[in-house]
């Protein structure tokens, strides 16, 4: 098979985000348009020749496609084996655990994590490293480098590889191996997790309901939830992976997994009710009357890791992004750990957890994880709570009320602004940055704002800083409010306000989380008037 060096010209919008890089499939569907960005991202990394990549997706449309350029230019620029996902499946965290087992040079995941699929919607391309996480802010910028002045792509001329069939198969010089997705995974969660508790509860008449949005976790929660765990058939739902997600937006929050809290809050519920996202690294945790926020889920896990076998021995630390609830820091408090906090984006968790600083992860957009893989992890979340309730034997709703009676209670809030005109947004947050310095004394009603400043993230083990990651804006008593614009989306930009109020009165502990906030949501478009910059009368998601 001969090696092809096409001639191509560089397109100027490939910055890689957070999560790689997400475009419309039309956009990438462009002449060399992913062959340029996949061809960037191999010059840009050294000693790889004879080494092994681990590639897959989350199966959404253009998917199938892709799989087949990055296997022909992997082929091309000399890597010695791909391990692939039969049928171009492989969830997010999984194939950082396949990185990290099979000790792979690193990965190409295909995904747009939570983003909505089909031939207009969404799809991404993100680069792994060895230790099975994002790539950093130096290796996505040397990618992106390259991507504006890229000439050629190297290509091996050769037909496509059929990813259907598990086993080996030579393409040019390389060898291509085609992997059950799902059971290097599922055995891993049985190792770190108590399957035997978890199914003695589900015999003993305890019901769930895990809905995988038509998206990338359905073959792993069927093989896991119910033929290994023992539930009733039924109790995963939506769990064939579709291109188009079956129409619906895979995002696991209130809005988009409206049916499953309606079920949950409902008379007919069962025990515990879950969903996972797009590429499943995402989670959403909802018991019988009570939907956990993300923020209280990192911590109601962290205080009660030690349950499961895989954290009997504690926790190093825990990390958290920024706009994330405090909830977690009163538990590391408790434990005597340390606490991080870091920009949104897991790569920043992955140096805290290679130098064993921190064990549990969380973000409030879902996301929460260990120090198992480099990614946050959806079923992973899933299964801990499951083993929480196996070893507590009390609901959801009663541990969740006994650890704010421990801790206290965060009120927590997330409003989107959701494709608003992107130099509206740039130019809100520009202003409300120069205006930060007088900020601090100013009240509004009952509230009094005593610091004002944009993040910045020191490492505190590579001593990288991080600037501009979100504009905090904190008021005597604890509360805050935090805005920045998100780096997910691929249509304008969006504008995200986080509004938190800790509680310690038990006796509060009951308020409508909107009310409970109200002031502060109030107090938040005066300081920034969205309405004024964007014209929007309202959040287009409250999460």
């Amino acid at each position: 098979m001969t090696v092809l060096t096409v001639a191509t010209k560089p397109y100027d919008d490939q910055k890689p985000g957070t999560s790689g890089l997400r475009k419309k499939v039309p956009v990438f569907q462009q002449p060399n348009y992913a062959e340029n960005f996949i061809q960037s991202v191999f010059d840009s990394l050294e000693n790889f020749e004879g080494k092994t990549l681990v590639l897959g997706g989350d199966g959404r449309y253009y998917n199938r496609e892709v799989i087949q350029k990055v296997l022909k230019i992997a082929a091309a620029n000399g890597f010695g084996r791909v391990m692939v996902g039969q049928g171009g499946i492989l969830s997010t965290p999984a194939a950082s655990h396949l990185i990290r087992k099979y000790k792979a040079f690193g990965g190409i995941v295909l995904s747009a994590s939570h983003n909505p699929g089909g031939p207009k919607e969404d799809f991404g391309i993100k680069y792994n490293i060895g230790n099975g996480g994002p790539a950093p802010e130096k290796i996505t910028e040397a990618i992106f480098a390259r991507s504006k002045v890229i000439d050629r792509y190297l290509i091996l001329d050769a037909g496509d590889i059929d990813i259907d069939e598990i086993g080996e198969k030579k393409l040019g010089d390389m060898t291509v191996e085609v992997v059950d997705p799902v059971a290097d995974y599922a055995e891993m969660m049985e190792n770190l997790f108590d399957f035997d508790a978890i199914r003695a509860l589900l015999k003993s008449g305890f019901t769930l309901r895990f809905d995988a949005m038509h998206a990338v976790t359905g073959p792993y929660a069927k093989e896991i939830f119910e033929r290994r765990l023992g539930a009733p058939e039924g109790s995963v739902v939506n769990f064939v992976p579709l291109p188009d997600f079956g129409g619906h937006h895979p995002d696991p929050n209130l809005v988009y997994a409206k049916d499953l809290y309606d079920l949950m809050m409902s008379d007919k519920a069962p025990d515990f009710g879950a969903a996972s996202d797009g590429d499943g690294d995402r989670n959403l945790i909802i018991g019988r009357g009570i939907f956990v926020t993300p923020s209280d889920s990192l911590a109601m896990l962290a205080a009660n890791a030690h349950l499961a076998p895989g954290y009997k021995a504690g926790l190093k630390g825990i990390a958290r992004s920024m706009p994330t609830s405090g909830a977690a820091d009163r538990v590391a408090e408790k434990l005597g750990i340390g606490i991080y906090e870091t920009p949104t984006g897991w790569k920043f968790f992955g140096n805290l957890l290679d130098a064993d600083m921190a064990t549990i992860c969380g973000e409030e957009s879902a996301g929460t994880g260990s120090n198992h893989v480099r990614e946050k992890d959806g079923l992973w979340a899933v299964l801990l709570w499951l083993n929480i309730l196996a070893g507590r034997r009390e609901s959801v709703k009663e541990i969740a009320a006994k650890h704010w009676q421990t801790y206290g209670r965060n009120y927590y809030s997330r409003h989107d602004y959701e494709e608003v005109d992107a130099a509206a947004a740039n130019k809100l947050m520009t202003d409300l940055r120069d205006k930060l310095v007088t900020l601090p004394g100013t009240s509004f009603g009952d509230l009094t704002v005593v610091k004002a400043d944009d993040f910045a993230y020191h490492d505190p083990v590579d001593h990288s800083v991080s600037e501009h990651q979100g504009i905090r804006i904190l008021f005597e008593g604890g509360s805050r409010v935090v805005f920045r614009l998100s780096g997910t989306g691929t249509s304008g930009a969006t504008i995200r306000i986080y509004i938190e109020r800790f509680e310690p009165d038990a006796a509060r502990h009951d308020l409508d989380t909107q009310e409970a906030l109200a002031d502060l949501i109030k107090a938040a478009h005066k300081i920034a008037p969205i309405r004024e910059y964007t014209g929007r009368d309202k959040p287009s998601v409250i999460t």
